[in-house]
Order: C-alpha cells, then structure tokens, then sequence
C-alpha cells in the first residue's frame, strides 16, 4: 500500500490491467467522494490539493476500505509550469500512466459582480478554467496514443441558468461544458471519452452553514433534497466505466432536476 507520505518524486507500480485517476480537488466534499468511491472500483487514485492533512486523510479512508491511493500536492491557481509538473510527477507516481483524469477542483466566491475582488476574479479563472485546460493537454494526448481513456469535468447547473450572483463562477461552468463538447470532438475518436456531470444543490463540509439555504433551494425540486457528495460520484464512477462506453461529450444533470424543471405554480 502506497503511503500518503511517499515524496511527490516516488512511483507507485501499477498491474498492466489496473486504471489510474487523478482527481484534482479531492482532499474533501465532491472530490474526496469520487477519489472514494473509484477506489473501491480498484483504480489507483491520486488524491490532490493545497492541504497535505486532509490529503492523508483521504488516503487513510480509501485504505481502509481496502483500495490505494496517494497524495500528490497541488495549487491549481499555480503557474503553468508547476500545473505541467504536477501532471508528469502524478503520471510518474501512477506508474507512468493516467487512464482517468477527473477535473473536479473548483472556487465559488458567492459574490455579487460588483462586489468580485480582483483576486478572486483571477483565482477563479485559473482553477475552473485554466487548470483544466491546462491538465488535460497534459494527459489526454497519452491516453489518445494508447486508445483508451476517460475524462470527467465536474461542472455546475448554474452554468445554464441565469441567476442575480455568482455570475462568473456560472460563466466558468458553461466554459467547462462547452470544453467538454470540443474536448470530446477532439479526442473521442482516438478513443478518449470525455463527458461532465453537472451538480445542483451540493452539501459539502464547506457550506454546511448554510444548510438551512440550501434545504430552501432544493425543497422545489423533484428531488426535494439536496445533493449529496456521493451522487456525484457514483454519476463519475458510472461515465468512466465500460458501460458509459456509448456516452461523449454529454453533460449529465445531478441535480435532482433544479435545473430542467420548475415547482408547482411557477411559470
């Protein structure tokens, strides 16, 4: 078993037969879900992010339960050298392939437009946008040489609908799904199959503060809770599986229908 502690310039060996994934913002909430339950699939995950504790402590409950993972350090508003870095150090630790790529990481200043700091502007950018652009130039041509592979971007269902906040973290999602359909043109006939999955109203550990607001914005869907983590990932585990074989550069609603449908009432 692959420790959590094993420097950034170790490999792990992985069988001929066994998949690799990263995914990227995966030391809690959506990310460690997906890194959890694609481990008990039996791939070999790289666990990813700016907090080394919560790292670790992915890795320890993936061992737990019996898979293997590792912990590989990453600031994705970084530069793009140190993004170019990250994704040869991580493909050299998985045993110098990644069959999986899960760009999950993503920033939401809930903020009025007016009110977006410059900062927050940029970081957003980076991380939502950049970084996956940036990863998947990175590892899909590899996975395009060999014919197999899978990309997964983990969106938003405010990337499709207009809403009085959030305005660019919404613009950065639509980006995501538009770079899905053009990633999935580009890539899918050489055998690389990219698809999103777009979540509705999300309890993570980050806005369980907010719980009471969330449970209102859920109570008029179909649905009529929120999303959990873990639906998420089991949309992920299922679009990377050989089952999902037929399925490019769609983008699948996990979002207890907030974003296809309208309460009782509502025109």
């Amino acid at each position: 078993m692959t420790s959590a502690n094993t420097p950034p310039s170790s490999s792990t060996t992985s069988a001929p037969d066994r998949r690799t994934a990263i995914v990227t913002g995966s030391t809690s909430g959506i990310g460690a879900a997906i890194a959890r339950a694609l481990a008990v699939e039996g791939v070999l995950v790289a666990v990813s992010g700016r907090d080394r504790a919560r790292g670790e402590a992915v890795v320890s409950s993936i061992a737990a339960a019996g898979g293997e993972a590792i912990f590989v350090p990453v600031d994705l508003a970084g530069d793009y050298a140190a993004l170019r870095a990250f994704a040869a150090d991580t493909t050299e630790r998985l045993g110098g392939r990644v069959d999986i790529l899960v760009n999950n990481a993503g920033i939401y200043p809930a903020t009025s437009t007016a009110e977006l700091a410059d900062a927050d502007l940029d970081a957003m950018l980076a991380v939502n946008v950049r970084a996956p652009h940036v990863l998947v130039a990175a590892t899909a041509p590899a996975m395009a040489e060999r014919g197999s592979g899978a990309i997964v971007t983990v969106g938003s269902w405010m990337g499709r609908v207009g809403n009085p906040f959030a305005a660019m973290y919404s613009a950065t999602k639509a980006a995501d799904e538009q770079l899905t359909r053009s990633w999935a043109a580009e890539f899918g006939p050489r055998g690389v199959r990219v698809t999103a999955v777009a979540p509705g109203v999300t309890l993570t550990p980050g806005n369980e503060g907010a719980r009471p607001v969330l449970d209102a914005m859920a109570a008029g869907t179909p649905a009529g809770v929120v999303v959990q983590p873990e639906d998420i990932a089991n949309a992920v585990v299922f679009l990377v599986s050989d089952a999902a074989a037929m399925i490019h550069g769609v983008v699948l609603d996990v979002d207890g229908g907030i974003s296809s449908t309208r309460p009782a009432g509502v025109a």
